[in-house]
């Protein structure tokens, strides 16, 4: 995929093949993208719910997946939703936040959240909020879930934000916003589709990025960036979306089964998920990566840095209100005692 365009010509190709637009089959085949690479849990996870919607509706409604990135970047699978070329996706907040920005507050925060259990809590607490605001918007959400921790992968040793200045750190495509927040805080990003990762870690176009490790591993980025920061810098959140018309499609006495099955994937997906990072990493280990630890002082410098950023966050890339109402529901949550 070599660009914007060739990546949504790929895409609008392979749905075509697979039958057209929406609303050209029956039994209704509903599509659905997503960058979880292919054969991975999450990947695993959707197969099995499509499987359970098959059964549950005698067939009537079936789930093609794409995985893997096969119709591009997130911001192409969103675009597709719109045009209706595409019936659902599973997307990352980065994806999400281009439908609702109010998302972004569950992940575009770094070092905001200390643990997977507040990440639970505080998603639990928007979740009424943000699903309202995508359904004005046109879609429904079917479940939540998250991929644990995103670290460092880089291609020399990093333990201190000066460290991370110094090397070239992957921005998603698209997100200007995003880019300009790395640039302002003294960064070096540079803008590269998911696509062309592994090359511009292989040209030398880029040096960093902040992903999962099972992402780093399905993706081989360790073979080229073999050092891993052990830092909890945010969270990966997501969400199974379908446009709204093409959900209306599905028969209304069908769609509670087929909403219990995906909150069931949601579970899975979210449990399986953040184990198999930790074996992710426990592989790249085996073959060469380097994981470099973090201490309670250098913890402490990453934290610094990130609350320098706040303000370039609050109302550029987070909405005011849910920025502030995340930083509400952290001071709730720890002032319970947990």
């Amino acid at each position: 995929m070599e660009s914007y365009i060739s990546s949504r010509g790929l895409a609008l190709c392979l749905l075509l093949a697979a039958g057209g637009l929406p609303g050209a089959e029956r039994p209704l085949n509903l599509k659905m993208g997503t960058l979880a690479p292919t054969g991975s849990s999450y990947h695993r996870s959707l197969q099995a719910m499509g499987e359970q919607w098959r059964n549950a509706t005698g067939g009537a409604v079936r789930l093609t997946i794409y995985a893997g990135g096969t119709l591009g970047s997130e911001s192409d699978m969103v675009d597709l939703m719109q045009t209706g070329s595409l019936d659902a996706g599973l997307l990352t907040a980065v994806g999400l936040s281009e439908i609702e920005p109010g998302v972004s507050g569950l992940q575009n925060m770094p070092m905001s959240f200390r643990s997977l259990e507040e990440v639970d809590y505080v998603g639990e607490k928007l979740r009424p909020l943000l699903e309202k605001r995508l359904a004005a918007k046109g879609y429904v959400v079917l479940f939540w879930s998250d991929s644990g921790w995103v670290r460092f992968f880089t291609t020399a040793p990093v333990l201190h934000p000066a460290d991370l200045r110094k090397l070239k750190i992957f921005s998603w495509a698209g997100d200007v916003h995003q880019l300009d927040i790395w640039k302002r805080a003294g960064f070096n990003p540079v803008s590269l589709e998911t696509a062309g990762i592994v090359q511009g870690f292989l040209s030398g176009t880029i040096s960093a990025i902040d992903t999962p490790p099972l992402f780093a591993l399905a993706s081989q980025i360790d073979r080229q960036a073999k050092h891993m920061l052990e830092l909890n810098w945010a969270p990966l959140v997501g969400a199974m979306v379908v446009h709204a018309k093409s959900w209306e499609r599905v028969p209304a006495g069908s769609r509670a089964a087929l909403l219990a099955a995906a909150a069931e994937a949601g579970r899975r997906v979210k449990a399986e998920g953040r184990a198999e990072n930790d074996r992710a990493v426990q592989a790249m280990v085996k073959r060469g990566l380097q994981v470099h630890k973090v201490t309670p002082a250098i913890e402490q410098e990453w934290r610094a840095e990130a609350n320098k950023a706040q303000d370039l966050l609050r109302g550029e890339i987070v909405p005011v209100d849910v920025y502030d109402e995340v930083q509400r529901l952290l001071r709730e949550y720890r002032a319970a005692g947990h």
